[in-house]
C-alpha cells in the first residue's frame, strides 16, 4: 500500500505550496507570501513570488541572493516593516498582522538592523544610543544600564568609547554601537540586513564573531542577510538561497554548499575552500565530511595525510 503523502500545515492552509525547510515548531513562517511593488502601475514588479518558508527557532539562518532576488524584501516582512501583498508571516504559529494596531510589539520581538544602520545614530554618546531602545519599552534604569554593557560587550565596545559621542568613533565601530542598540532591546529574533557592508576583512570578521556569540549564548533566532559565501559558510547554521523573487534551496549549511551546480545557474558561488575540496574528489581524494572554511580544509587535510604540526608527513 503506497504511504500516506504528509500534508504540511502550508498545503492544509492554502492548498497551492509546500513550506521549505520544514520545522516542527519554526520561530517564523512564511506561508505562500507575496509582496508586489507598485501594484496595479506601469512600474509593478513581484519581489517575493508565492514563498513559503520556516526559520528554525534558535539558529543563526544566512540569506543569499543577488540584488533583486527578494531577500530584503523577506526579511522587512519578518517584524512588519511592510505587509505581504498576499499570504501570511508567522511569529510562533501566530500572524503578526492578525492585531495591525500591535504590530509595534511585534517590533519589540523581531529587532532589525537595516543597511548602514550607522547612519541612523543620533545621541550625544555610545551608551545613550544604545540604551534608545530600551528606554522605549518602559524599562527600569538599572535593566537598561544592565543591557547597554551586555550588548556592547557582544559586540565588542570597549568601556571607554561608552561615553564618547558615536561620530567620532570608526565606521565599524559605529556599525557595532548601531547593532547593539537592537540587541540591547533582547529581541527573540534578529535581522540583520547586510551588517558588515563595506567594512574591512577584519571588521567583518569582528562584527559577525559579535554576532555568532550572542546568538549561542542567548538562544536568539538570527537572521543574516549576506552576499558573502565565506561568511555564511563560517557563521551560519542554515541557508537559505533567493532567485528570482522566490527560494531556490533552503536547508543546513553542510547540504546548501554541496549544491555548487544550483548556485552557479543563478550566478551564484560557492566558498573557495569548497570548490577546492569538490575538485580533489573528482580525482579521487576524499574527506569525511565537506569543508566550508580554511580552518575546516586544514584539520581534514591535515587528518588525510597524516600531517603533524610542523606540516612534515
Amino acid at each position: 500500500m503506497a504511504k500516506k503523502k504528509k500534508i504540511t500545515v502550508a498545503e492544509e492552509m492554502t492548498a497551492t505550496a509546500e513550506i521549505i525547510h520544514p520545522a516542527e515548531n519554526p520561530k517564523l513562517r512564511l506561508l505562500n507570501v507575496s509582496y508586489i511593488y507598485s501594484k496595479g502601475t506601469p512600474f509593478e514588479m513581484k519581489a517575493l513570488d508565492t514563498v513559503s518558508l520556516d526559520i528554525h527557532a534558535g539558529k543563526l539562518t544566512g540569506i543569499i541572493g543577488h540584488t533583486g532576488s527578494g531577500k530584503s524584501t523577506m526579511v522587512q516582512l519578518f517584524n512588519g516593516l511592510t505587509t505581504p501583498t498576499m499570504g501570511k508571516v508567522l511569529l510562533d504559529g501566530t500572524d503578526i498582522w492578525e492585531k495591525p494596531k500591535e504590530i509595534g510589539k511585534i517590533r519589540f520581538r523581531v529587532g532589525m538592523v537595516m543597511q548602514y544602520p550607522e547612519y541612523q545614530l543620533f545621541e550625544e554618546t555610545v551608551a545613550a544610543d544604545i540604551a534608545f531602545g530600551p528606554k522605549n519599552m518602559g524599562l527600569p534604569q538599572e535593566e537598561i544600564d544592565e543591557r547597554v554593557t551586555e550588548a556592547a560587550a557582544f559586540v565588542g565596545l570597549s568601556p571607554d568609547v561608552m561615553e564618547q559621542s558615536p561620530f567620532d568613533l570608526s565606521g565599524g565601530q559605529k556599525r557595532r554601537v548601531a547593532i547593539a542598540g537592537i540587541m540591547a532591546m533582547r529581541p527573540e529574533v534578529l535581522v540583520l540586513d547586510e551588517p558588515a557592508a563595506g567594512l574591512d576583512p577584519q571588521g567583518r570578521r569582528a562584527i559577525f564573531t559579535g554576532i555568532k556569540q550572542y546568538n549561542r549564548q542567548t538562544g536568539c533566532t538570527v537572521i543574516i542577510v549576506s552576499h558573502s559565501m565565506e561568511d555564511m559558510a563560517e557563521f551560519c547554521d542554515d541557508v537559505v538561497v533567493m532567485a528570482h523573487a522566490k527560494v531556490l534551496m533552503a536547508g543546513s549549511r553542510d547540504e546548501i554548499f554541496t549544491h555548487a551546480d544550483k548556485l552557479e545557474s543563478v550566478g551564484l558561488d560557492i566558498p573557495q575552500i569548497t570548490r577546492l575540496a569538490l575538485m580533489l574528489e573528482k580525482e579521487g581524494i576524499t574527506f569525511p565530511e565537506s569543508l566550508y572554511t580554511v580552518n575546516y580544509a586544514a584539520a581534514a587535510f591535515k587528518d588525510l595525510f597524516g600531517l603533524e604540526k610542523g606540516g612534515r608527513a
